[in-house]
């Protein structure tokens, strides 16, 4: 049928074609969280046939770029003392190592600033993000009230970015992924 110009409609689009995803998966990873989280990471970067960048969001510290463009993480608290998150990330990344050593897939470690919900949807948009995995919450009273007071990390992800996001359930999950100082 023509339209108003004289031309014919261009022909209707005939369904969805699936692409190929080809950036990172990011599993947000936190000292002490159930391994069920990065499993279900290197799971999906290894069936996708992409990396998996595992990024801890430190809502402690502050970035601040130095000339020549390194970036140092910083205290927000003037009286604490900077081994601890130091120390933290240390942890963790031994304790990445440990777990990723025979996955098969390649894999880097990323130390975050801020807000974790914050922190991994800018860094998704950053390394163009395929998905992004975190875990709910664990279970006990101290995890419901830090939630209560800082929300779901899970459900502020699924709301402030255009990344799919993958959920794992955590509540009784055994085994841990060390890094708990």
């Amino acid at each position: 049928m023509p339209d108003i110009e004289g031309q014919r409609d261009p022909q209707p689009e005939t369904g969805y074609r699936p692409r190929r995803l080809e950036g990172p998966v990011l599993a947000g990873v936190v000292p002490g969280q159930g391994l069920a989280v990065l499993h279900r990471a290197v799971d999906l970067a290894h069936g996708l046939g992409v990396g998996l960048v595992c990024a801890y969001a430190d809502p402690t510290v502050i970035s601040e770029e130095e000339p020549g463009g390194r970036v140092e993480l910083l205290s927000i608290d003037p009286d604490a003392v900077d081994d601890d998150s130091v120390q933290v990330r240390a942890d963790l990344l031994d304790g990445l190592r440990g777990e990723l050593s025979e996955a098969g897939i390649t894999w880097s470690f990323a130390a975050l600033s801020g807000e974790p919900a914050h922190a991994l949807a800018s860094y998704a948009r950053e390394v163009g993000a395929s998905l992004i995995v975190v875990g709910t919450r664990e279970d006990g009273l101290a995890h419901r009230f830090e939630e209560r007071i800082a929300g779901s990390v899970a459900v502020r992800l699924g709301h402030s970015q255009d990344v799919p996001v993958v959920v794992v359930p955590l509540a009784h999950r055994r085994r841990r992924l060390r890094g708990d100082s």
